[in-house]
């Protein structure tokens, strides 16, 4: 049996109707930015495999600290333990995370880093004696599919089968351009009329909902009415983390600073399945206290597992290489010069690029839902083409490896503008 023949005996996707989706694509091996399949057919990653291999794939700096981790200390519990990998991950993100995060608490996913935020914003409150039940959040966000994160998500056929099951979150518009005043406005309007523990959102960039951009200045207003409110605010930086955006993280561009970070993905170069949510120290202090029932009762078996550390580390150095920053800043402009010779096509709505991320919208008679047919017939004629993207709806979408080449970059652009002839 072929290796597509057994995963189709034995595996459940995510995402996927096995009844009518197509089979999987057996991937056996990847370098840099290419994947091959069971039949040596070359892919470009041209999503660094949703958002997770900044460094590309098979990194030996990182596979030769993750080894040197497992010879080591491969995993200890962190209940009432600790060791030195967990600790240097916490003083390097400490330096370089916004000024006010103080606290790291340790999680393995991006859902769970968010569901830990949510958990905290909640009983933040309860531990003051006060009732806050709602959490704030965007229309068409995605922050995860766990529960608290699902419920803050507004992607509804992800989340349809379980409405009336959710703790209560209100939406807002998201503040792009245009729209600023109307998000400003509805912000206070829920924050007068609900008792809001938090505010949870995609800084500057909606991933899952297409690569929706926004402006650092609106999501500042944004935050400071929550702090005259006394609304805790949450960054959900999993997507946007670790250099997309152009800068470390999307809140860099930001003159306010949440109360919390939720930080997955490309924390460990794609490697081991890690998260870390940050605080800072007004919001541990409401935690910190004689009664027991006050603290946080929230953890996983392998919380600050070593040897994800290990590879946090690593990847966290990688990033601020200078030649890494080089290749972020290559990109960019690539993407700039690539926004500017299609924006005009007519069949091009809307082009977008920040940092690393690259969008471009795309007019068709076809039917243009998440999973429709546009989307369907563009992604089969991107893995035909040996280019991997995922194009949400008629949006197509670049987040690349930042060591993707130039020559690499030409195709997945050459293979766009087929597609957008084709369509």
């Amino acid at each position: 049996m072929t290796l597509t023949e057994k995963d189709s005996q034995y595996l459940w996707h995510p995402y996927t109707q096995h009844k009518t989706s197509q089979t999987p694509i057996a991937i056996s091996r990847g370098e840099g930015a290419l994947l091959w399949d069971e039949n040596n057919k070359e892919y470009i990653d041209a999503i660094a495999s949703w958002w997770v291999n900044p460094f590309g794939h098979s990194n030996k700096i990182i596979a030769d600290a993750i080894y040197k981790q497992l010879t080591t200390l491969e995993h200890v519990l962190f209940g009432g333990f600790t060791h030195e990998p967990a600790i240097n991950v916490a003083e390097k993100l400490i330096e370089i995370l916004p000024k006010n995060q103080q606290k790291i608490f340790f999680s393995d996913n991006g859902s769970t880093a968010v569901e830990v935020a949510i958990k905290v914003a909640l009983q933040y409150f309860f531990n003051k004696n006060e009732k806050r039940t709602t959490i704030i959040a965007f229309e068409n966000a995605f922050h995860g599919d766990t529960f608290a994160a699902m419920a803050a998500s507004g992607i509804s056929f992800y989340t349809q089968a379980f409405q009336g099951m959710f703790i209560d979150v209100v939406r807002i518009p998201v503040p792009v351009k245009g729209q600023e005043q109307e998000s400003f406005e509805a912000l206070k309007n829920v924050i007068q009329n609900y008792n809001c523990a938090g505010f949870i959102f995609e800084p500057l960039v909606q991933g899952a909902a297409g690569m929706v951009m926004y402006a650092p200045e609106a999501l500042a207003k944004l935050i400071q009415i929550c702090k005259e409110n006394n609304v805790l605010t949450i960054a959900d930086e999993v997507m946007t983390g670790f250099g997309k955006t152009g800068k470390t993280f999307a809140m860099d561009y930001v003159s306010e600073n949440p109360d919390m970070i939720c930080l997955s993905k490309a924390l460990t170069g794609g490697t081991i399945p890690m998260a870390i949510t940050t605080f800072t120290q007004e919001v541990f202090d409401a935690f910190y206290d004689d009664d027991i029932n006050k603290a946080l009762f929230h953890g996983h078996t392998f919380t600050a597992n070593p040897t994800g550390c290990a590879a946090a580390l690593a990847s966290i150095d990688l990033l601020q290489t200078p030649e890494m920053q080089a290749n972020i800043e290559r990109i960019n402009k690539s993407h700039l010069s690539f926004q500017k010779k299609i924006e005009n096509h007519s069949k091009v709505i809307t082009a977008r690029t920040l940092g690393v991320i690259f969008a471009v919208e795309i007019k068709s008679d076809l039917e243009e839902s998440y999973y429709g047919s546009m989307r369907t017939k563009l992604y089969n004629f991107f893995i035909e083409k040996g280019v991997v993207l995922r194009p949400v709806g008629n949006i197509v979408y670049i987040l690349p490896p930042y060591i993707m080449t130039d020559e690499q970059l030409q195709k997945v652009y050459k293979t766009i503008e087929e597609a957008i002839e084709m369509v």
